[in-house]
């Protein structure tokens, strides 16, 4: 059983389709009636990632899954210009209660009359695995791109709506939930992890 840990509806949506794509079940704390929420102590995506996994992973050992497969990600928005914020802070950014509206109109007014040159960012999922055994094997991907000159599309979530793809010409938010999936990082790490999964 794939168990992976995420409190975030959009997020659960993204990878269940994905996995779904590969032929594989995948479940969350919430399809299961359970809560859980680790501290994010980590300084890196990868520390964050590994936290969660097996935390999660002891917490459902505990509520007698005991041959769950345990999947956690932590992801996020780095702007150069920035000095690459909001970064392993991108779900805390401006505060954990703030709209993410608000962060998005925060981001644009700061890099506001800068040159593409200078709008560049990049957008990290770091995957961390966590089988019964105890093994971990963590996975990331990575979507280079723009912080746009203003937010635009109504699909997605976070930060899409301002995160320009040069190669497709349009913001992540404008794109449909299949071509997103194809260039995400997200997209990325999950199809990474799974090609992991199945050589298992």
């Amino acid at each position: 059983m794939y168990v992976f840990a995420t409190n975030n509806p959009g997020k659960a949506r993204e990878l269940k389709e994905i996995f779904g794509s590969a032929g594989l079940e995948l479940q969350t704390l919430h399809d299961l009636n359970l809560s859980l929420s680790p501290e994010e102590t980590g300084n890196t995506f990868e520390e964050n990632s590994k936290i969660k996994a097996v935390e999660t992973a002891e917490f459902l050992r505990l509520h007698g899954y005991l041959d769950a497969i345990v999947l956690a990600d932590d992801s996020g928005l780095a702007i150069d210009a920035m000095d690459g914020r909001p970064g392993v802070d991108s779900a805390l950014f401006l505060g954990a209660d703030t709209p993410h509206g608000q962060r998005n109109a925060f981001i644009i007014n700061e890099l506001h009359g800068k040159p593409p040159g200078e709008r560049t960012a990049y957008f990290v999922c770091v995957i961390t695995c966590c089988w019964p055994s105890g093994e971990v094997l963590t996975v990331r991907g990575e979507l280079e791109g723009l912080i746009a000159q203003a937010a635009k599309g109504e699909n997605g979530f976070g930060y899409d709506p301002i995160f320009y793809v040069p190669t497709l010409d349009k913001n992540m938010a404008e794109l449909s939930q299949e071509e997103k999936n194809k260039i995400s990082h997200r997209g990325q790490a999950v199809r990474e992890m799974i090609k992991k999964l199945k050589g298992k």
